[in-house]
């Protein structure tokens, strides 16, 4: 079986913003009472599970999380066919275990390994 989309994310300077701009476009429910802030929006109003954030370097972007058995061989993959790793596996605290590489035209990608999302 192919490995699937299971998450992504939308960062910007004004997750408030955002996270209404969205709500208010497509109907989703978005759910930032957390102390980072971070919109957690219902897969059953969006079709998968999603996140609207600050963005942690001030520029405003779109990840798409990919779920994969081995987080480190799939980062190999990748180099392999031309994209870089970004960072090793991490985990967020409280959270699943993660990993990020850019392909090669340069987009940010997320690794999210199998089983580790609430």
């Amino acid at each position: 079986m192919a490995d699937k989309v299971v998450h992504f994310e939308i960062a910007g300077q004004d997750p408030k913003g955002l996270q209404k701009f969205y709500t208010d476009l497509f109907g989703w429910k978005v759910d930032a009472d957390n102390p980072m802030d971070y919109g957690m929006v219902d897969p059953s109003t969006a079709g998968i599970a999603g996140g609207i954030s600050p963005s942690p370097d001030g520029t405003s972007h779109v990840t798409v999380y990919i779920e994969v058995d081995d987080l480190d061989a799939a980062l190999k993959m990748a180099e392999k066919l031309g994209g870089k790793k970004i960072n090793d596996p991490m985990e967020v605290p409280g959270g699943p275990m993660l990993a990020h590489f850019a392909d090669p035209a340069g987009n940010f990608i997320g690794l999210v390994k199998s089983g580790s999302m609430a």
